[in-house]
């Protein structure tokens, strides 16, 4: 048994590979839409650590020329996937948001933000994983901070750590890509899908339950 479910995992990560590799050729083979389309699939309800700060780094390493637009593209994703997890949250509300995220780690957060939730978005968007960006958005929304103050410090903050990968990336650019390019850093980063595959469809089915649940106490309350 043993031996059939070391084969099924490395079946698995087999697939999560080539599904890795097609997504990498894609999103780089549209240029600088690519950290568009993982910003936004990066910043909203899915769980991709690490995502498109790899894609900025990855694409400046490749074409150094690309670095204002691949920051631009990559800030605009992010701040897009944060427009959409906001609306969802400002409709769910405080109560729908403990559902998910868990009300210890929604109170913990709520009073570690206060009145400072400029602050704690800012520090969100600069901060890497596994600080909670999508739980800090969610809290902020649902807290009622304005929502272009929201998508505004998120752009900034954005902008400024993309800005700073692109430059490491730009200094250490053919270290980067002898790593990318490696076996052990393929296997590494389909694991890293599997993992994340898991976290992702587990935050969706949450985030897409919850307000059909809400939908059916109301009518129940009716």
């Amino acid at each position: 048994m043993r031996l059939a479910a070391a084969a099924k995992t490395r079946c698995i990560i087999s697939v999560c590979m080539r599904f890795f590799s097609a997504l990498v050729r894609f999103l780089s083979h549209i240029g600088y839409l690519g950290p568009l389309v993982m910003g936004i699939l990066d910043s909203s309800f899915l769980v991709l650590p690490f995502g498109n700060d790899l894609m900025v780094v990855g694409m400046v390493a490749r074409q150094p020329e690309g670095i204002p637009w691949y920051v631009l593209s990559a800030a605009c994703g992010s701040t897009i996937g944060a427009y959409l997890l906001a609306l969802v949250s400002k409709k769910l509300g405080e109560e729908g948001i403990c559902k998910i995220s868990g009300r210890r780690q929604y109170e913990k957060l709520k009073l570690r933000i206060g009145c400072r939730s400029g602050i704690a978005v800012a520090v969100a968007g600069l901060a890497p994983p596994p600080f909670p960006f999508t739980t800090v958005i969610a809290a902020t929304a649902a807290l009622g901070y304005p929502l272009w103050r929201i998508l505004t410090v998120n752009f900034l903050a954005r902008g400024v750590r993309f800005t700073i990968l692109a430059l490491l990336a730009l200094r250490f650019g053919s270290q980067i890509l002898a790593i990318a390019q490696s076996a052990s850093f393929k296997w590494s980063m389909a694991a890293f899908i599997v993992l994340c595959f898991a976290a992702s469809s587990y935050s969706a089915v949450r985030w897409l339950r919850n307000p059909r649940a809400g939908a059916m106490a109301s009518r129940g309350s009716e």
